[in-house]
């Protein structure tokens, strides 16, 4: 006899979180180790920058910022540590720090448009005489800090940086094991030629770009014992121990009714932060950021086994990348994920095409919000991951952005065009550049209907999610138009790729996802107008998958096995497999079984090997029922496209590799899209043992399971509504038996034709389930 144990939970109340004083987390007592550990100090190569962004990943000129740098951040802040004992650089950016404005360019004028810009760097040069010996540089995820350690005349010095959301400062923290050897030299730099000034025991400079955003920076330094100088713009100090503090802001608001600008002077503001934590202890600091993130990073627990002993990050890739089998690796990925989208979206603009981190004044795509994929694989793990909470900034920047995007809509397509869309590049004004993305909308939709499966907010739905939905739903019902009495979209494209003609797969599903979400927030929420009704009756009429000649879900209305064979790196028209639902491998087989034929066709090499081409076919070959191949996808992307930090790169660096390859994971794990919680349907055999604790699944449960040698041992649901359940088991039985343990009630329950467990929940109750 096997036993599941389901637990019920009220909403708001949390599950009990890791210690803020511990560095790992823990699913059975033992510690899982967190930690990116590099094996030696940087290495500086200062390669020539060549725009060649189609380039292979692994032959591209990657600069040392995107090699050797470790990032932090707090959502706003974020920065590169590189972790040099001596001569330290920390690279750091302001999510906000944009030139160009908020009209529609359409084209592609950069120059108005603007791009995301690098802030400053902030160097520490240590003082002191004789060799580096023990040195070390260690990312911690579990405590969002980069430690870096090392031995001089006998001396062990640390140096810590933390981004701190509660108090909006970046924290460097330098200590030795003997009194009075702390000592260097600090400097702040300004990415755009600005003067630094030195007052006191501060560094600070300020700029304005000629869209008139305002922004500075300072470094105060706190020392211990010993004394401060200045001298040529810097601070040298002296001391037992120093800690520094990096603020950076501008005048930036996300409020197009006050033109993106919050009048305040971003002096004042970063003057408000420093003086805020100065003469706080430094372990008060501490403390404080580690509650507030490990209040999320500690939602989420996966053990797929120990790590190598004694190896490096750098020895462990090369290893797997020689073909050795690593499931820590693989779960140090999932969570690096995890802890990138935490550290570059929280209560303000979203995560970029490089989160918060960026090095250039003129980078690739400009650093932007693009809507074709990026922006969405960003935003893949919010829910699934437990991190719902970290989607708010991707819902309050769209609704930022529609005042333009209406206009612009209307602009081009007629004065009495309803709703709304987007072009492809778009900016943290709401300005936006390129070709028109017209699904862009349609996609963005489906992350406020998610947002509620998961949550259940029902407030949320009613006053966020459903004006989008109709709004949006709004321009595709007058869009659409009529070919062999269906309905198809107009000259739509597959992304990238192919000719632009009506009745692509992709702008297809996407509309059918679109009403789809609509129809069931209406039903939520007890909407039964007119306008609900045109949509229920457009969306039977839309044209839908076909199969093609071959096997294959056609991409266009019109066969081009040239093109559909082509190694293309997009796989747009297999939306409806992922992250859509319109395709699954027990609903609609015969659909399921094509895509399998057109992901097989589009292969693993050459134009494939992007950064998030590999994450995005992991989670279509989990939803199809293959873990053999979604865990081979795992594989290309650290063979293929990862850097040395496990930072993901196209290249270059772009994050969502990361993001998206986390959202895989976890499809891999827990599936829910199907109105049913499917446990463990695309576990590898290379996992051979496995827990994971705190993912969540759509009806407002938070799920956790076990298995060994291919088969489940244990599993646990957590009901935050008190929902009913839709289970099913990787196992074969005619019966399990539902226990309520707060009220001793035994339910037997049997399976539905498809398999599949059907009981109800109750909030604050716990279930045991046995067959």
């Amino acid at each position: 006899m096997r036993c599941l144990l389901f637990t019920a939970v009220l909403p708001g109340v949390a599950r009990e979180l890791p210690s803020a004083a511990t560095d790992s987390f823990s699913t059975a007592g033992e510690p899982i180790a967190l930690e990116i550990r590099r094996s030696q100090p940087p290495v500086y190569r200062n390669p020539e920058h060549l725009r060649r962004y189609m380039d292979d990943a692994m032959t591209f000129a990657h600069s040392d910022w995107s090699r050797e740098g470790s990032p932090v951040g707090n959502g706003r802040l974020g920065a590169m540590v590189f972790g040099d004992p001596l001569n330290e650089r920390i690279h750091f950016n302001e999510l906000s720090l944009w030139t160009g404005g908020a009209e529609d360019y359409p084209g592609y004028d950069f120059e108005p448009f603007g791009s995301y810009q690098s802030f400053g760097d902030l160097f520490i040069e240590m003082d002191g005489e004789g060799e580096v010996e023990d040195d070390s540089r260690v990312l911690d995820l579990s405590t969002a800090t980069h430690r870096t350690r090392w031995t001089r005349d006998g001396v062990k010095f640390q140096r810590e940086v933390f981004a701190s959301h509660p108090d909006e400062v970046i924290v460097v923290r330098i200590t030795a094991d003997q009194p009075g050897k702390v000592a260097g030299t600090v400097r702040l730099q300004g990415a755009h030629g600005e003067t630094s000034f030195t007052k006191g025991n501060r560094i600070r400079f300020r700029g304005k770009f000629s869209n008139d955003l305002r922004y500075a920076a300072s470094v105060t330094v706190l020392n211990e014992g010993g004394e401060i100088k200045s001298r040529d713009g810097r601070l040298s100090f002296t001391g037992n121990a120093a800690t520094l503090i990096l603020a950076a802001a501008t005048d930036y608001a996300l409020d197009p009714s006050r033109n993106f600008r919050n009048g305040i002077d971003p002096l004042v503001a970063i003057a408000s932060q420093t003086e805020a934590v100065v003469g706080q202890d430094p372990g008060a600091l501490r403390e404080r950021h580690l509650r507030d993130f490990q209040s999320l990073m500690g939602r989420v627990e996966l053990d797929l086994g120990a790590a190598p002993a004694g190896l490096s990050i750098d020895e462990r890739l090369d290893a797997y990348r020689a073909g050795a089998e690593d499931p820590h690796l693989e779960m140090l990925l999932f969570q690096f994920g995890r802890y990138l989208l935490i550290s570059s979206s929280r209560d303000f603009l979203p995560a970029n095409l490089q989160g918060v981190w960026n090095e250039m004044n003129d980078p690739a795509w400009c650093c932007d919000y693009h809507t074709n994929i990026n922006l969405q694989m960003n935003y893949w793990p919010a829910e699934p991951a437990n991190l719902a909470e970290c989607a708010k900034p991707l819902f309050d920047w769209i609704e930022a952005c529609i005042p333009t995007n209406r206009a612009a809509t209307r602009k081009a397509f007629g004065d009495e065009t309803p709703g709304w869309t987007m072009r492809t590049m778009v900016n943290a004004f709401g300005g936006a550049m390129a070709t028109w993305n017209l699904p862009a909308s349609a996609w963005f939709a489906r992350h406020y209907w998610d947002h509620y499966a998961f949550t259940q907010d029902r407030e949320f739905l009613a006053r966020t999610a459903w004006p989008v939905l109709e709004e949006v739903s709004g321009f595709w019902l007058g869009h659409l138009v009529e070919r062999d009495g269906k309905l198809v979209v107009p000259n739509d494209w597959s992304p990238e790729h192919g000719p632009r003609e009506d009745g692509v797969a992709h702008g297809q599903q996407l509309v059918w996802d679109l009403f789809t979400n609509t129809l069931e927030a209406a039903a939520v929420l007890g909407i039964d107008t007119a306008f609900v009704g045109r949509v229920r009756e457009a969306r039977d009429r839309l044209h839908g998958p076909q199969i093609g000649s071959w096997g294959q879900l056609m991409e266009w209305m019109t066969e081009r096995p040239q093109l559909e064979k082509s190694g293309h790196r997009h796989t747009s028209h297999l939306f409806a497999v992922y992250p859509g639902r319109q395709i699954s491998a027990t609903g609609t087989p015969q659909w399921a079984e094509a895509a399998k034929v057109s992901l097989t066709a589009r292969g693993t090499s050459g134009n494939s090997r992007r950064s998030w081409t590999w994450p995005w076919r992991c989670a279509l070959w989990s939803r199809l029922g293959e873990p053999e191949r979604a865990g081979g996808m795992i594989r290309g992307l650290v063979t293929h496209n990862l850097l040395p930090n496990l930072l993901a790169t196209h290249p270059p660096f772009q994050v969502d590799g990361n993001l998206g390859m986390t959202a895989a994971i976890c499809e891999m794990l827990v599936q829910s899209h199907a109105g049913e919680i499917s446990l463990l349907p695309a576990v590898p055999v290379k996992w051979k043992r496995g827990s994971f604790a705190g993912l969540r699944a759509r009806g407002g449960f938070e799920v956790g399971a076990s298995w060994d040698e291919g088969g489940i041992t244990g599993a646990s649901i957590h009901s935050l509504s008190g929902g009913p359940v839709s289970l099913r088991l990787p196992v074969e039985t005619d019966q399990v038996h539902c226990i309520d343990e707060a009220g001793g009630t035994r339910v037997t329950v049997s399976p539905d034709p498809g398999g599949v467990f059907r009981f109800s929940t109750r909030a604050g109750s716990r279930y045991r389930v046995e067959w």
